[in-house]
Formats: structure tokens, sequence, C-alpha cells
């Protein structure tokens, strides 16, 4: 209990004991009220004798009565209002509760759809490879159409298996390995896998790191897939060049990491869609990118979330715990 005696009280303490005040206030009330007639010269008498005591103490008990009253319904009333609004906060839980539930339930369909798919796909797709790989090595160097048609069968074959490796990789659980991560270290990893595909579109990177920054509790090797994952979208909205900034700071026991574009941003109508499965805006998305991101930072006990960036373009802030080191330190 803390025995400050600056410490101020408890409103709702107060406000659950408004019927004494109130009684309190009525007994006040009489007595001032009763003596006040007596100083304007209004005299209380019962059979020849002064009753001023007596005809304070009736009018002072009946205001007491009604204050006490009074503060009754009062607090009924403030405690069927807070009861409301525990109510509604659980009714409100309870409706975000469903919600994830019913999510989690959609997830674990599509992923087991996905994994089917994937699984009988994926085999397919390297023997018509290989067959167009050996094709290809056999055409004379005269055939340039052939061999381009083979080069082309190859590179569609390359980005279908892609596409079902990250089917796969959605529908797999994760397996988290987390551990105290610097995050400067994790931007160094993710910048060092884009930085041939960031450099051929021109495009500038600002990083922004504080000296002070606590380590993070994460798998770094999936950190860094979600970071490789948003640089690649930065840079497919930029083609012709830009400018994508790296920036992290403490907020409160976490740390945010943002990743800002300079490209056009992401429409206010779609912020709630774009990390839900299958959903994309690109003619030859997947649509799986950002919800495998969102699924690993909620494995991870974080978020991500959109915004805008001042200087017009996407910007994307992951959340995520410090480590207990960082924290204790």
């Amino acid at each position: 209990m803390n025995s400050d005696p600056t410490r101020s009280p408890n409103p709702n303490h107060i406000f659950r004991r408004l019927r004494w005040w109130g009684a309190a206030a009525g007994l006040a009330l009489g007595f001032v009220d009763t003596f006040s007639m007596g100083a304007l010269g209004v005299s209380f008498q019962l059979n020849g004798e002064q009753v001023d005591w007596l005809v304070a103490a009736y009018f002072s008990t009946s205001f007491a009565l009604l204050g006490f009253l009074l503060g009754y319904v009062a607090e009924q009333r403030r405690r069927d209002r807070e009861k409301a609004a525990v109510i509604r906060a659980q009714l409100e839980a309870l409706d975000a509760a469903r919600s994830r539930l019913a999510q989690s339930e959609k997830l674990a369909a599509l992923g087991q759809l996905a994994a089917a798919i994937a699984h009988e796909v994926r085999n397919p797709l390297a023997v018509i490879r290989s067959a167009a790989q050996s094709v290809g090595e056999t055409l004379p160097d005269t055939d340039a159409e052939a061999q381009r048609s083979c080069s082309f069968i190859t590179a569609e074959i390359d980005r279908l298996t892609s596409v079902t490796s990250t089917l796969l990789a959605f529908a797999r659980p994760l397996h988290l390995e987390p551990h105290p991560v610097a995050v400067g270290a994790v931007f160094d990893q993710a910048l060092l896998l884009a930085g041939a595909d960031l450099a051929a579109k021109n495009i500038a990177i600002e990083r922004k790191l504080p000296p002070d920054l606590p380590r993070v509790h994460a798998d770094a090797d999936l950190l860094s897939q979600v970071l490789l994952g948003l640089l690649g979208n930065a840079a497919d909205v930029m083609p012709h060049g830009g400018r994508i900034v790296l920036d992290a700071r403490r907020n409160g026991h976490g740390v945010e990491i943002a990743v800002a574009d300079t490209g056009p941003g992401v429409p206010a109508n779609l912020r709630a869609q774009i990390f839900e499965p299958f959903f994309t805006t690109r003619a030859r998305g997947t649509g799986l990118g950002l919800a495998v991101a969102r699924h690993i930072m909620q494995a991870h006990g974080g978020s991500i979330e959109v915004g805008d960036d001042p200087s017009g373009g996407a910007r994307f802030i992951l959340s995520l715990p410090a480590s207990a080191a960082a924290l204790a330190a």
C-alpha cells in the first residue's frame, strides 16, 4: 500500500462513498437552514417552549436521509455504467477473439490447400524444366528462336517454382529460434541479399540507427526475410530509382523498425487488405509476401503496420520486443 501523504485520493473511491457525503451535506444543510431562519427572526416554539434544536434535528435528519438516498442512487448509476463498460469491453474482446479464431481457421484451410497444390506441382515443374534445359542445350546455335523459347520456358518454370516455395513457406508452421539480435546486423544481412537488385534500379539506401538501440529478441533469419521482402516490394514500386530509409528506434520495452520508400504509397482503402493471404495488386504477384511477414511478426510477439511516410511513399513499421538482457541493462 502506498503511504505517501501527498498522493491525491482516488476519485472513484470518493465517488463510491457519495451516499455518506450526501448524508453529511444534508445534515449540515438542516442545521444551517434552521439557524439561518432563527437569525432572520423566525422562532420555533411548542407549548411556549423554544424547540429550535428539535426543529434543527428534524430538518437535518430529513435532509441527511434525502442526501443519503440521492448519493445511493448516484452510486448505483455509476456502478451500472461501470458494469456496462466492463460488459462492453468483454464483448469487444470476445468479438476480437472470434475474428482471430475465424482467421486462424481460414489460414489453416488455405495452408493445407496451398501445401497440397505445391506438393503436386513441384515435381512436374522440375521434370519440365529439366527437359526444356536439355532441349535448349542440344539446339544448334543457328536456331535462335527455339533457344529463346527454351529460355522462356525455363524462366517461367523458375518463377512458378518460386511461387510454390512461397506457398509451402506460408503453409509450413514456423520454427523460431529467437535470441538477442542486433538490428544493425539484420539490416546488413537484408541489404547484402537485396543490394544487387536495389543498385540495378538506382535505389539509394539510408540507414538510421541510434547508438543506444537495444537488441531485439528475434530469429535473425526470419526477421531478415521480412526486411528482404519489404525491400523487394519497395524496389518493385520504384523501377526507375528512388530512396529507401531503414530506421529503428526504441519504443517503451520494444524496438520499432521502419522501412520507408519514395514510391507511390499504399492507398488507405487497401491497407487493411494487403496483409491478407492471396491479396495482391500486381499482375504477377502471389499475395503471400506480406501475409507471411505478418505471420512471422506475430510469431515473435510483434506486429507489422503500414502508413504514410512524410516523403509521400509507404512506411512499414515492425514492432518487436527487446531482449531480456537489453531491458535489464
